[in-house]
């Protein structure tokens, strides 16, 4: 495999990651030594500086991470706050596991997904759906998230008792496939 096939991978691992992802984990994946991958990475940040792209690779302690330019920083505030925003399929699991199991850590949510849930906290936490409600008594006290007065009002509910019963949506969800097949 060439180098230049090398940092396409790398690039669409930490584009898909969106995490800060250790070296180690990098160069266990595209089967290179710690330096070979430095270098590839280095030269990824070097021709990203180069023709001045608007993603840039961060590193932090032998971690990386695929990010903005912080001079865009401004552009991109006008983007969010002139867009209506809709929650993504994968938010939506995490807010209704956090609303059906509050207060749940992210651990748990991680676990019962199969997938990684950083990126649907912080974008659910940055809208005021979830918040940090506590800290569990596991090894590490894992921070909890449990639903705010914000998740109500966007589903017109009066308390979490309102919460549709987790039958009510099978059912529902059985009509809406019929519908589609026919």
């Amino acid at each position: 495999m060439d180098r230049r096939e090398i940092k396409s991978i790398v690039e669409s691992i930490l584009f898909v990651w969106s995490e800060p992802i250790h070296i180690d984990v990098l160069m266990s994946i595209i089967e290179q030594d710690k330096r070979t991958t430095r270098e590839i990475i280095k030269e990824m940040q070097d021709e990203m500086e180069h023709y001045r792209r608007g993603i840039i690779i961060n590193e932090h302690n032998d971690y990386f991470q695929l990010s903005t330019r912080k001079e865009h920083d401004k552009y991109l505030k006008k983007l969010v706050k002139n867009s209506n925003r809709k929650i993504s399929n994968s938010s939506m699991e995490v807010l209704a596991l956090v609303a059906y199991n509050q207060p749940i850590t992210r651990i748990e949510i991680d676990n019962i997904r199969g997938v990684k849930s950083y990126s649907s906290i912080d974008t659910l936490r940055s809208k005021g759906l979830i918040e940090e409600v506590g800290r569990s008594d596991a090894i590490g006290k894992p921070i909890q998230y449990g639903t705010t007065i914000e998740f109500l009002r966007l589903f017109d509910l009066k308390n979490l008792e309102e919460l549709p019963e987790i039958e009510e949506i099978d059912k529902l969800t059985q009509i809406l496939d019929e519908d589609d097949e026919n």
